[in-house]
């Protein structure tokens, strides 16, 4: 047996039902359409969201409310634990060097620590962000912290960085 050999099982390949060819082919006239109608015509039918007059489904749920602030500055974030497993005592931690051992995507990213986990070793952490409880931990083991500038230039629009 050959390539050019290879043929479908007997049977299984149908030709395509060609309508509206004639009465003889038993899909003449109306073409297997019915008699009139908004389904027999060209372009008819209803959308698929239609219920038949009833209050369709997508206009009896109510709309989303509220808006999108468009100046909101977003945060890549880091927690206390990853810095933990990532970085040795006395380390620098600066959004360059996050990037570098895969805790943010990239080091042109604001970057917010937070106090999930406890941080067991003294780090000099740079970062544009600080909570309460992550600022507090840093300073209980005798870790640094310098809060970075936030960049007046920089783009409002676009897309959030995401949370590893």
């Amino acid at each position: 047996m050959k390539l050019h050999d290879l043929r479908p099982a007997k049977g299984s390949k149908k030709d395509k039902k060609r309508v509206g060819r004639g009465d003889s082919s038993g899909h003449g006239k109306t073409a297997g359409r019915g008699t009139k109608g908004q389904r027999s015509r060209s372009g008819g039918g209803v959308p698929p969201y239609f219920e038949g007059g009833q209050l369709p489904l997508v206009r009896r749920l109510p709309r989303m409310r509220g808006f999108v602030n468009i100046f909101k500055t977003q945060f890549a974030t880091v927690n206390l634990d990853r810095l933990n497993e990532r970085f040795e005592t006395g380390a620098e931690v600066t959004p360059a060097t996050l990037t570098e051992v895969g805790l943010i995507k990239s080091p042109n990213h604001l970057v917010k620590v937070l106090g999930r986990g406890e941080l067991e070793k003294p780090l000099i952490i740079r970062a544009h962000g600080f909570s309460a409880t992550a600022r507090a931990k840093i300073e209980a083991v005798g870790g640094s912290i310098e809060e970075l500038a936030l960049p007046a230039d920089r783009p409002r629009r676009g897309r959030r960085p995401r949370p590893l």
